[in-house]
């Protein structure tokens, strides 16, 4: 890994959605710190260069839920994979769920996390603590020893809470203190099917999960904001009416944000086929009036960020009948190039779009600001938008390699990820990114990712 003193990003078109920046330009970088954006300074001698042709320069993306199968369990081992991923992806701030094997309710665990990810020196780690003990809902966690050891906040993950009154306790004891609380909208008794409800699941004899499992749980969860006035962030909404729910919320001035996954964005129930286990998936894909009102959300700022939802599952668990594998998918690696379908299918400019997994991602969880600026931290990436690529194992740096969007073809590669100015990663031979553009796997459909199953809903 090399490190220089000084970098220069040339000849890209810049992007900065945190001031709406859109140009061509130059990106010097001198240590740690963005020097000048648009043109290098007289006498810039760089150490390296990095030719940004084609590209576009832009902020590192922040994914706001991503699994790294730490600190133990089965997925032991796996973070040096999942980080190299991570930054192959061109994520640069990871935001990392407590529902680890042990689970992250005790400050040690914590900062083993946060100790091995450091020494890892990829992309940087931001822990989430456990709500319950074991997340299992019955007693608290020790919050604020968990907030001392670093965690951004407290979370659940994707277990509900049934006891309304612990949730209650949770939430006062977080607001006066002033964290922020990540939760899962799901009711306890309702979500236990495993694919949405509707004609679909009915015809497949699938066991559905009613839309009223996630609009119940906003309902009872607003309800303890309005009472408690905790800041609460909504993770991986998934349906129309649970949109709307968020957007009165917002209008009435809650303390809310909110993310969705990217698989919920861009496929629908209609892609489990004949049972393909790849889109087993929690929350289970819904139907396409409810992909649309996710994008309308997205696009309307009512949802603040688009994830990945990164859940590794091993193929054991995986290649089952669909109702009996796992759920879950990797993910890290295609944030980018499902930001970039978004982006085509809202039809906002570049720097609008791109803030879902960037300056508005950031400002969601709490995260200092990503900003493409002089003085700004050299936190960047550099993306080839048009690259054309399939999601195959071998494509793929991830430990785990099943994903539902191997089923497309995708669009956006990252050539190279610039954190406190060292490159963590850089595209091999230059033009490898640009060669399956031009040579597209046999078989591979030429449209732009999500458009071959679904047609633009905005249109």
């Amino acid at each position: 890994m090399t490190h220089p003193h000084h970098i220069l990003v040339r000849g890209g078109t810049l992007i900065d959605p945190a001031s709406g920046l859109q140009a061509a330009g130059d990106v010097a970088i001198a240590g740690e710190t963005i020097v000048t954006v648009g043109r290098a300074p007289e006498g810039f001698v760089p150490d390296q260069t990095i030719d940004a042709r084609g590209c576009l320069i832009m902020p590192g993306l922040v994914d706001l839920c991503a699994r790294l199968g730490e600190p133990g369990g089965e997925a032991a081992g796996l973070l040096d994979s999942e980080l190299a991923a991570a930054a192959a992806g061109g994520v640069t701030r990871v935001v990392c769920p407590p529902d680890t094997d042990p689970v992250l309710d005790e400050p040690s665990l914590v900062e083993m996390l946060r100790w091995r990810a450091r020494r890892i020196k990829r992309s940087r780690v931001y822990p989430l603590g456990a709500l319950t003990v074991g997340l299992k809902g019955e007693r608290l966690a020790e919050m604020a020893s968990l907030v001392k050891a670093s965690c951004i906040g407290l979370s659940q993950a994707d277990m509900p809470v049934a006891d309304t009154q612990l949730l209650y306790r949770a939430l006062q004891y977080a607001s006066t203190f002033g964290y922020k609380v990540w939760l899962r909208p799901l009711d306890a008794h309702l979500g236990r099917g495993v694919a949405a409800s509707g004609a679909y699941a009915q015809r497949l004899g699938l066991a559905g999960v009613p839309v009223m499992a996630e609009t119940i749980a906003l309902h009872t969860l607003f309800e303890l904001v309005r009472a408690t006035g905790c800041a609460v962030h909504v993770s991986k909404l998934s349906s129309a009416a649970g949109v709307e729910l968020l957007r009165q919320a917002k209008a009435e001035g809650l303390p809310v944000t909110a993310d969705v996954s990217m698989h919920n964005l861009l496929l629908t129930d209609l892609d489990i086929g004949y049972f393909d286990a790849r889109m087993r998936l929690d929350p289970p894909l819904r139907q396409e009036a409810d992909r649309a009102a996710l994008l309308r959300g997205l696009a309307d700022g009512t949802i603040d960020a688009l994830c990945s939802d990164h859940t590794p599952v091993g193929s054991d668990d995986k290649i089952l009948p669909f109702a009996e594998a796992t759920p879950g998918a990797t993910g890290l690696e295609l944030l980018l190039p499902a930001v970039l379908a978004y982006a085509r299918q809202s039809r906002l400019g570049l720097p609008q779009a791109l803030a879902v997994a960037t300056s508005r991602a950031a400002a969601a969880a709490r995260l200092a600001p990503l900003q493409l600026q002089p003085g700004a931290a050299a936190e960047l990436i550099v993306v080839d938008p048009e690259a054309r690529w399939h999601a195959t194992p071998e494509q793929l740096r991830s430990g785990i390699k099943h994903t539902p969007l191997a089923t497309l073809e995708l669009s956006g590669r990252v050539r190279a990820t610039i954190i406190d100015g060292r490159i963590i990663f850089d595209a091999p031979a230059g033009n490898a990114l640009r060669n399956e553009r031009n040579n597209p796997p046999h078989g591979a459909q030429n449209t732009p990712s999500g458009a071959a199953t679904h047609p633009d809903p905005a249109a």
